[in-house]
């Protein structure tokens, strides 16, 4: 039995935890959010783009002191990567599900909901952030919002 748990155990060290690749896929949408490039931030950090890489793709763990570093340099707070985390995810990886911050949950697809890192929502972001104007940024924000189905 114990070669059996040798084998179990190498498997998982070989693939990604899931919460890794959460935790990565955070990382790379605040970094996004902003502008950054890999590079950037890596340079932030002291790393090379390939280590950031890898860190969003949840491929290396991100450590403590690590992650204490990106939410400085991302200007979030640590929690920020943990949020939005399945319920799904956090009972079967983590113990006791994560108590999402900030108001009320948003729904969550039980296999990812992904539409806060689809490309088109980063440049939407981004387009709406670079209006200079607050009064045309409210505009164009009530614009959009009228376009979509009335909130209940």
């Amino acid at each position: 039995m114990a070669g059996a748990e040798q084998v179990i155990g190498s498997d998982r060290e070989s693939r990604p935890s899931p919460i890794d690749i959460h935790v990565g896929s955070r990382i790379r949408l605040r970094r996004t959010l902003l502008g950054m490039s890999q590079e950037r931030l890596g340079e932030s950090l002291g790393l090379t783009f390939q280590q950031v890489q890898k860190y969003e793709r949840g491929v290396n763990r991100v450590g403590a002191s690590r992650l204490f570093d990106l939410s400085r340099v991302l200007d979030v707070p640590i929690s920020f990567f943990f949020d939005d985390m399945p319920d799904s995810l956090a009972a079967n990886f983590g113990g006791m599900p994560h108590r999402r911050t900030g108001g009320v949950a948003e729904p969550q697809d039980p296999f990812g909901d992904d539409t806060l890192s689809r490309r088109e929502t980063l440049e939407l972001v981004r387009a709406y952030y670079r209006i200079t104007d607050p009064s045309i940024r409210k505009r164009v924000f009530d614009l959009i919002k009228s376009m979509g189905p009335a909130e209940p």
